[in-house]
């Protein structure tokens, strides 16, 4: 039976090579995804980590007790401690840094690489006893030896277009510093390496920067041989000030920073994987209809293996060794493919402002385990069924017709089976329609019935096929014979029929559905961001660690064209559990630049102890105005009871709550500092020539952005891109494996129906009507599933996008009738597309050897 199975491999090679690509198509998704997550997590696991391997012990200053002066706790690291380390015994190397982090801007003053200020390192060139830095060996010029001098990596020179002698500007928390470029150096750190940047001041501006002056923020020890790094972390810590600095090994360093490099890799792969499972849940159909097919075709051939003596089992049994066979072949040929879409993925999933980091491909074990477990165990899995379905032929019976249309019992079960199950989806999603909480068991509910309701049209599909096809094959058949003929040829096996049309019925479904979302959110988050604006600019920083120069605010107040320019302070609430946003605001000048609908209260009434409330804030807490509201502010760990004077509709601008700017900035993790400046302009729009004016008052610093209202929506609706990228993702993997099975079934169908494609030509079509005949059962059906999917596709979405409507006041559905018209365009293209093979074959055979054939 295994040669059997070979040979019938070998024999329908055309035929099953439709089916390897689908298969490996899911195959290349599942192991693209698991590559690019090892790699990814690999790339940014160096691009965040510091190279513990020749580190042992590293020495930091701890936190400073309360009520200490402002250096007291940054003063213990300096260059007498440094030299006392090099006394411990087993110590080999002091090495004491200054590190922090800078953004610096290209040298078309474009910000470089701001996106990832974490990625972006400073710090001090500490030159050793033969006057070099050995951790960062100079390319061109020399190490800086002042505070004007600067010292970059290569690949930052490269980036950011520098050259020595260049002005580069740069800021690591606050004003813009202009700095001459002395140094090209090179590293081994990975954090630079996988993509980050690096800027190299002298010691003492170094130190000035990120410490305080004569002092360190670190100082790393290596081991000498044979030395033990926790032995050695114990005799450090004997000599250090008590409760001022701490040391620690290298070993706990690296688990701490793997903890967190696993926390921020987490959620690349999760895409990716959706692309996986829809390729494989689409591609199953494919190779289940063409497994039924070929069973179908070869019913004589299975009847003569039964008459000679093979029993059902090894039936069963030759059918599943071809669905291995093909298994194999697809998981091989999809790993490759995989491979090459795991190369790609970082620069399809980078953005201007985060770009993925560089790395090598990591190809462990999980990908070549996962290649064979799915090209093999989806093959075999979809091929069970036809495979059952073949061992129940009976001999005589299989010899006497090629065909058996199903029972008119198992019609019925079907039928029944897909009611019921449409009743339940349907019921549970109409169910959500009164629902106004978006949660966690909400969500999962819906995407439970919208599972429900996919699975019943597909077991529902058969029994519409001839409803539907009926009703579509009135437009084909005002084409004359050919369009009749398309028609009856794809009534003429509904299983069939329904069985092609599935691939693009649930493409179709998940696209006109994630279309109509995604459109409805984006326009909702539009909206909402443009409503509760009234400025005309922002002024804002990169990350919410990061401030404005204070005296930034004054030079953008008095910059021309600008009218009002209020600043407000950013800050953290803790209340209830939970870590909310607070807004500091300047209640006189709030409502030039804010959009505020309050319904109770009013921002004037803003005072120490006064703080106003959004409406989801009031809703969790229960609180109107006049309440009491206890919570901890910004760095501040006392619990205080601040009492509500206002509750306003949620704004994005605003925040969670409002309160002074005075407040907020001095319970603010940065005191004294803001993060944004609200900018109103004479003449009430915003222009390039004002946001240049704008940029150049902040000193173009690369840690803030200026955008208008235009983008400060667009940006706003950055967070539906996965949800677009996801769409446009699925449509194409429905395309393809749609195309490949209408390909597949009408070439088979043009291989059963050859005597009546010769006696069609014998009594006078000619080959363009045999054409035109094979392309319009295409399109009709492509139309069949498409109508089914769109259907689907539009209830699904109109009952998910009522729990949007909960979470977001603003949410209408709204149909993309742009996008739904390119999906109904691209499906009709692609039956067309897909009919060209089998219908140039079909033309192509001579009406004599056609109806002589047998």
């Amino acid at each position: 039976m295994l040669r059997t199975a070979l040979r019938n491999v070998l024999a329908h090679k055309a035929r099953l090579a439709m089916t390897v690509l689908a298969v490996s198509l899911g195959v290349a998704f599942v192991c693209g995804t698991l590559v690019f997550a090892d790699s990814s997590a690999a790339a940014y696991r160096a691009a965040a980590s510091k190279n513990f391997a020749d580190i042992a012990v590293t020495v930091t200053p701890k936190d400073p007790p309360p009520g200490a002066t402002a250096n007291q706790g940054t003063d213990v690291l300096d260059d007498a401690l440094a030299r006392k380390l090099t006394d411990v015994p087993g110590v080999a190397l002091v090495r004491p840094s200054a590190d922090g982090s800078a953004t610096l801007n290209a040298a078309d003053g474009t910000p470089l690489r701001a996106g990832r200020a974490w990625a972006n390192l400073a710090g001090a060139y500490v030159p050793g006893k033969d006057g070099r830095d050995s951790r960062y060996p100079l390319a061109k010029g020399h190490a800086p030896r002042n505070g004007d001098e600067l010292a970059v990596d290569s690949a930052t020179a490269a980036a950011g277009h520098f050259g020595i002698g260049d002005e580069v500007t740069l800021a690591t928390d606050g004003p813009v510093m202009t700095k001459r470029l002395v140094g090209i150096v090179t590293t081994k750190d990975t954090r630079v390496t996988a993509g980050g940047t690096l800027a190299l001041f002298d010691k003492a501006t170094a130190q000035r920067l990120f410490a305080s002056p004569g002092n360190y923020t670190g100082i790393d020890l290596s081991a000498a041989p044979g030395t033990d790094q926790f032995t050695l972390a114990d005799r450090v810590t004997a000599v250090l000030p008590a409760g001022r600095a701490q040391a620690t090994s290298g070993a706990a360093q690296a688990t701490r920073q793997a903890t967190y490099v696993d926390t921020l890799t987490r959620g690349y792969e999760k895409l990716p994987l959706v692309f996986a499972g829809v390729s494989l849940f689409i591609g199953s159909f494919l190779i289940i209809n063409t497994f039924t097919m070929l069973v179908s075709r070869r019913t004589r051939e299975i009847a003569l293996l039964r008459a000679i003596g093979a029993t059902r089992r090894q039936v069963v049994r030759s059918v599943l060794w071809e669905a291995v066979l093909l298994g194999l072949a697809a998981s091989a040929t999809g790993f490759l493919l995989g491979l090459a879409i795991a190369s790609v993925l970082p620069d399809i999933l980078s953005t201007a402002q985060d770009t993925l980091p560089h790395g090598p491909l990591v190809i462990g074990p999980r990908p070549v385990v996962a290649a064979l477990g799915v090209g093999v165990g989806v093959t075999v899995l979809a091929a069970w069924l036809p495979s059952r379905r073949a061992a129940k032929v009976a001999p005589i019976e299989a010899m006497r017709s090629a065909e058996q249309p199903p029972s008119t019992t198992r019609s019925r079960i079907r039928g029944v089976v897909g009611l019921v199950l449409l009743a339940l989806g349907a019921g549970l999603l109409i169910s959500l329609t009164g629902v106004k909480d978006a949660s966690v068991e909400n969500l999962q509910s819906a995407m439970f019935g919208c599972a429900l309701l996919a699975i019943a049209m597909i077991v529902l599909a058969p029994l519409l096929a001839a409803p539907i096809i009926r009703l579509t094959g009135r437009l084909t058949g005002r084409l004359g014979i050919t369009g009749h003929l398309a028609r009856e040829n794809a009534l003429r096996d509904p299983r069939r029929t329904a069985a092609t049309a599935s691939a693009l019925m649930v493409s179709t479904a998940l696209v006109a559905g994630l279309a109509v979302i995604g459109n409805s959110t984006g326009q909702a988050l539009d909206h909402q961001a443009a409503a509760g604006l009234g400025a005309d600019h922002v002024i804002s920083t990169r990350t919410p660690t990061t401030r404005i120069d204070p005296a930034a605010v004054q030079r953008v107040a008095d910059a021309s064209g600008v009218r009002i320019a209020t600043a407000v302070a950013d800050s953290t609430l803790f209340t209830g559990g939970q870590v909310r946003q607070i807004s500091g605001i300047d209640p006189d000048t709030v409502n030039a630049v804010m959009k505020l609908d309050f319904v109770s209260g009013s921002a004037k009434d803003l005072g120490p102890g006064r703080i106003a409330v959004s409406t989801t804030i009031a809703r969790q807490h229960g609180l109107s105005t006049g309440s009491h509201l206890n919570a901890g502010m910004g760095s501040s760990q006392d619990v205080k009871q601040y009492t509500v004077v206002g509750i306003y509709k949620d704004n994005p601008v605003a925040h969670d709550a409002l309160g002074t700017r005075t407040e907020v900035q001095r319970n603010s993790t940065t005191p004294h500092s803001v993060q944004r400046i609200l900018v109103r302009t004479d003449n009430g729009t915003a222009s390039r020539t004002t946001e240049t004016r704008l940029r150049t008052a902040v000193g173009n610093n690369p840690l803030l952005k200026v955008q208008d209202r235009a983008e400060l929506v667009h940006e706003a609706a950055g967070t539906m891109s996965n949800l677009l990228t996801l769409m446009h993702g699925l449509l194409a993997i429905g395309a393809v494996i749609a195309a490949l099975g209408i390909v597949n079934t009408l070439a088979m169908s043009v291989s059963e129906r050859t005597r009546e494609i010769g006696v069609l030509r014998a009594i006078g079509m000619d080959r363009s009507g045999i054409r035109r005949m094979i392309r319009l059962e295409s399109v009709t059906v492509a139309a069949f599933g498409t109508l089914l999917g769109l259907a689907g596709g539009l209830f699904g979405a109109w009952a998910v996008g009522a729990l949007a409507n909960g979470a977001m006041e603003q949410y209408a559905l709204v149909l993309p009738w742009g996008t739904l018209l390119l999906v109904c365009l691209v499906s009709l293209a692609i039956s067309v597309v897909a009919a060209a093979v089998p219908a140039r074959r079909a033309a192509a055979l001579s009406p004599l050897a056609a109806v002589a054939d047998t």
